[in-house]
């Protein structure tokens, strides 16, 4: 006997049906999609007089230039757009932005095909090299500290250049991803170093006693590794490295020897900078403040905004909790953030044009 087909189901259902559908289908793409699309950047020729750098050969390393500026900077789908700004940032004021060589170090466990077609398609005419960064390899030195943020791996990165960059790298710029620049880029990377393994910005008015514990001070054997240093604060966002020398006198190691104390007795509470400070503060060749506008993050537990400080401006520097695209995509920018807005690459959502 024929039997009729079941009705169709409410109106109702059927919404509820493709509106979860929908969603569970946009869900996946942002899941799927973890980088964002980002605008090509325009390629500037900002002097006729650059001198030609070519990339020589080292071991079929196509990036060794002893005369290029090489730059160093982490790279993660977390802070991308702040990366891409801060790129974008160092070509359109530098003077020679074709002889800027850029060093992208990222998780191992990243997606680098991902990170370097982000890269290329934004960048088509960057010359730049991805390196991959084994977690695992800084985890188990890593201690908890104030702002979750401060715990990553790839914070860490930073101790680790002189191993990661080819030998023929000699000097780098290391920045953070939350800054940009607004002056030429090689006056930062020919700072004199002097005697020095790194210069940095320094703040000697800062409280260097805050930066670790009281344990740390009631120890005669840890407090004296200061003894006959004048050691100040430094921002470790901003630093110009002679590799050479840190590969000669194995800083590296000297770092991860504070943080092995430090996974016993504990001596600071932030994070990668603590170590940096008890190894080199007092013997680096000082930057100039005009290079680090820094705190504009606010503080590391509210992220509140702040002004600039009096003098100059060569580099502003999102340090902090709070991050300009985070803030302007809540729509609770600080006035500052406005500044980072004509550097943002990113392409609005679903307003493809192509």
């Amino acid at each position: 006997m024929f039997e009729p087909p079941p009705p169709p189901p409410p109106p109702s259902l059927l919404f509820l049906f493709f509106f979860f559908f929908f969603f569970f289908f946009i869900s996946s793409i942002t899941a799927a999609d973890a980088i964002a699309v980002f605008k090509e950047a325009p390629q500037f020729y900002n002097s006729p007089d650059c001198p030609l750098v070519v990339t020589g050969e080292e071991n079929g390393n196509r990036l060794c230039s002893y005369d290029g500026i090489h730059v160093a900077m982490t790279l993660d789908t977390a802070y991308i757009r702040g990366s891409m700004a801060a790129v974008l940032s160092v070509l359109q004021h530098s003077t020679c932005p074709q002889n800027v060589i850029f060093h992208f170090v990222s998780s191992a466990s990243a997606n680098a095909s991902d990170l370097r077609a982000t890269i290329s398609s934004s960048f088509p005419y960057l010359k730049f090299q991805i390196y991959p960064f084994d977690d695992d390899a800084v985890s188990r030195l890593i201690s908890t500290s104030i702002r979750s943020a401060l715990d990553c791996p790839l914070n860490y990165a930073r101790s680790y250049l002189a191993d990661l960059l080819p030998l023929c790298v000699r000097r780098v710029v290391y920045l953070d991803s939350d800054l940009i620049l607004v002056d030429d880029i090689a006056n930062l990377a020919n700072t004199p170093l002097n005697d020095a393994v790194l210069a940095a910005p320094e703040y000697c008015n800062a409280n260097f006693t805050y930066y670790f514990t009281p344990t740390f001070w009631s120890n005669p054997s840890l407090s004296l590794t200061f003894a006959n240093r004048n050691p100040c604060y430094f921002n470790t966002g901003v630093m110009v490295i002679d590799l050479a020398r840190w590969r000669l006198g194995d800083f590296t190691s000297k770092i991860e020897e504070w943080m092995e104390l430090q996974k016993r007795i504990r001596i600071y509470e932030l994070g990668s900078l603590p170590p940096f400070m008890l190894v080199f503060a007092g013997n680096i060749a000082p930057v100039d403040h005009r290079w680090n506008q820094h705190g504009l993050g606010g503080d590391n537990f509210r992220g509140l905004c702040r002004d600039l400080h009096p003098g100059p401006v060569s580099l502003l520097h999102w340090s902090g909790k709070g991050k300009p695209w985070a803030r302007l995509d809540a729509n609770r920018p600080c006035p500052l953030d406005a500044l980072w807005v004509p550097y943002d690459l990113l392409q609005t959502p679903f307003s493809l044009e192509s």
